[in-house]
């Protein structure tokens, strides 16, 4: 193995563990705290906690039936998939039920339901963003629906998982009130925007298409100013009929200011259209291993 991929293997379980201890801290100190349930295995061990406060002291502790519940998940997962099906998950799930059993627990939001729903809702999706990032997941509900989507192919993952958090919400809704699933909603709606955000805005770049009649001057400065590659793509004009050199190149975010600048400089008639390109492998973007 060599050292990169060593340095990676770590950064992968640093992110999981950094992640998991974020996802804790939103649902022990803000979804537990102020009763918003926002569906996964989490929202049911915030339910169950309710359920029993008048049997036990404080509930069962959301660790706890955070691991219960996985426990014979990861077992089933290995018997039908195998165990490389479950192994990743497993170090995220033991974190995670670690981290809920260790974080002390603050009210951050305090009694305020709307920045409960915000601050819950952007933390754990960070925490989540960074355990996809490390390449791991922490069980619960996702892997439910790819154990369930086995079985029922014509639906796909993220459709049950869609479906299975809905029963835990509408759950939640009966439990502590409509007022609170409405927020959960809101918080739902920010854990993936935020978590999707984080995991493509590090890999994300911008592809360009230019038509110029300067083609050579064009490539020429993105390749010296920018310090980036530049392919010419045959192409005609079907109003003139003339045949034309457009020129293909990606950049990152923060480059694409320049390199617009640099070519209205050579050529102010050039079409330049800019879109996202959501990951690039390669030089200069994400490298390969």
């Amino acid at each position: 193995m060599s050292l990169v991929k060593k340095k990676n293997w770590y950064l992968d379980y640093l992110l999981i563990i950094v992640g998991t201890g974020l996802m804790a801290l939103a649902i022990n100190s803000v979804f537990d705290a102020t009763g918003l349930v926002t569906g996964g295995f989490s929202g049911i061990a915030i339910l169950v906690k309710y359920w029993t406060g008048e049997i036990i002291d404080g509930g069962v502790p959301l660790w706890l039936t955070n691991i219960t519940l996985n426990i014979p998940l990861f077992f089933l997962g290995w018997r039908i998939k195998g165990f490389s099906f479950v192994k990743k998950a497993l170090v995220g799930e033991i974190s995670l039920s670690t981290w809920l059993a260790i974080q002390p627990v603050w009210n951050i939001a305090g009694d305020d339901l709307l920045l409960a729903a915000v601050y819950g809702g952007v933390i754990l999706g960070i925490g989540i963003g960074m355990v996809f990032l490390g390449q791991g997941t922490t069980g619960g509900t996702d892997m439910m629906a790819a154990l369930i989507q086995k079985y029922m192919r014509h639906y796909s993952i993220a459709q049950i998982m869609q479906f299975i958090d809905g029963l835990i919400v509408i759950v939640g809704m009966y439990v502590f009130g409509i007022q609170r699933a409405l927020y959960a909603i809101i918080a739902v709606y920010l854990v993936t925007k935020v978590s999707d955000s984080l995991i493509e805005g590090l890999k994300f770049s911008k592809q360009t298409f230019i038509i110029t009649e300067k083609p050579d001057e064009v490539a020429r400065v993105i390749m010296e100013d920018l310090d980036r590659g530049a392919t010419g793509i045959c192409g005609k004009g079907m109003y003139s009929g003339q045949e034309k050199t457009i020129i293909f190149c990606v950049v990152n975010k923060k480059e694409i200011v320049k390199l617009k600048e640099l070519v209205d400089d050579i050529d102010p008639n050039a079409f330049v259209i800019v879109s996202d390109a959501r990951e690039v492998h390669g030089e200069g973007f994400i490298e390969k291993n």
